[in-house]
């Protein structure tokens, strides 16, 4: 998805919204049809239903008629194929939309001349009963896209993205492997002894964000000035989730195109940062302690950097168990937990090998995943992680 940033005027934004509040209204009409559903009841109806169903109640209601039938059509599309998502196992049950979340809309069937440049930093896209509408052109729109989604997020900001699968990012062929190994204190561990950290809020914004979540919370709610301190929150908030994506974009770019082999861990993130609060019958322990750590771990960014290393290099990314890796020297294979001098210091206690934990880390990942494509080439795996540089003839990708 190729996003930009729209600007619309004050009438362009209030028919946008409007939209927006069709694909809500009739989103949540095919959540409670599913959710009514009971064993023995006939079954919720399907997309093709649906869409008759939407035919008469846009001849029935005229604020509805007056929207779009394409973003309605497709908030049913959409709907459907999140359906499919969870029967496949691969994502949650939708559940309701509110209004001010999740809130955008889809367009299909776009032609080539609905997209035009206007300037060097500005072009128009044609919305269906909104016209052109100005967007930021921060670089080329790609070609033969026959469908993009108008959102807005939490701050107000208005993003089109053009619906197109761009190209892998090319390997170097140099025969390169890199172990990557996510923290909290480094957010991305590098074999090569690099310590990457994802940006956040500065020192002075993070004590204002503080102090608008105190001022949330003693604000009534319904009031102008919760509506207010939760404005000034969500772009504080968005300036904080703008810098993060954009620093794992540049990373895994970088990554992609320095290395033929990246290895990483198989971490279960929502299983680590799933809450310790526990039960009124059982209640959790370290509370406060566990959910920081929670937060830290997904400020960290590490699912979506593995997320995009795996879209920009597919088939380059080996996932390695991260079992003992922290606590075996990379230099002698001696496994032990008192390698661990501390949590940021590995000391081998067998050869005295000293070096960052993270880093250690990272080159025994890098090892096995050297090892585990080696193997697979017809090549002899490793016996475990061992001083070599990877052979470059067996880690050429095509």
């Amino acid at each position: 998805m190729s996003r930009y940033r729209l600007s619309p005027t004050p009438a362009q934004e209030a028919a946008l919204a409007e939209h927006c509040a069709h694909a809500r209204f009739v989103w949540n009409l095919a959540v409670e049809q599913h959710a009514h559903w009971k064993p023995g009841r006939k079954g919720a109806p399907g997309f093709a239903e649906q869409c008759r169903q939407l035919t008469e109640a846009r001849a029935a209601f005229g604020w509805l008629a007056a929207g779009s039938i394409v973003v309605q059509q497709q908030a049913l599309k959409d709907f459907a194929q999140a359906m499919a998502n969870f029967f496949g196992g691969t994502h949650r049950k939708p559940t309701w939309r509110r209004r001010g979340r999740s809130e955008g809309f889809r367009i299909v069937a776009v032609k080539a001349d609905h997209v035009r440049r206007l300037s060097r930093n500005t072009g128009e896209v044609k919305i269906p009963k909104v016209g052109w509408v100005r967007f930021r052109w921060s670089r080329a729109v790609p070609g033969g896209a026959k469908s993009y989604r108008i959102t807005r997020d939490a701050a107000g900001r208005w993003h089109v993205a053009f619906a197109a699968v761009p190209q892998p990012v090319p390997a170097p062929a140099t025969g390169e492997a890199v172990g990557v190994d996510r923290g909290v204190a480094a957010s991305a561990a590098l074999s090569t002894g690099q310590l990457l950290t994802a940006p956040g809020l500065r020192e002075p914004e993070a004590r204002r964000l503080l102090r608008l979540e105190r001022k949330l919370a003693r604000a009534r709610r319904g009031s102008h000035r919760r509506a207010k301190v939760k404005a000034a929150l969500a772009k504080l908030k968005a300036r904080q989730s703008d810098r993060r994506r954009d620093w794992v974009e540049k990373t895994s770019t970088d990554l992609a195109r320095r290395f033929d082999v990246i290895a990483v861990e198989d971490l279960k993130i929502r299983n680590m940062t799933r809450s310790a609060k526990g039960t009124v019958e059982q209640p959790g322990t370290n509370v406060r302690q566990k959910a920081g750590l929670n937060r830290a771990i997904l400020a960290a960014g590490w699912g979506r950097l593995v997320t995009r290393l795996e879209d920009k290099a597919p088939g380059r990314v080996v996932k390695i168990n991260p079992a003992y890796t922290s606590q075996t020297c990379n230099t002698c294979g001696h496994r032990a937990p008192d390698n661990r001098e501390s949590q940021a210091v590995f000391r081998c206690v067998a050869c005295g090998h000293r070096a960052d934990a993270d880093v250690n880390a990272a080159c025994n990942l890098r090892d096995t995943a050297v090892g585990r494509t080696v193997a697979e080439r017809g090549g002899s795996p490793l016996g475990g992680p061992v001083n070599r540089e990877p052979q470059r003839d067996l880690l050429l990708v095509g």
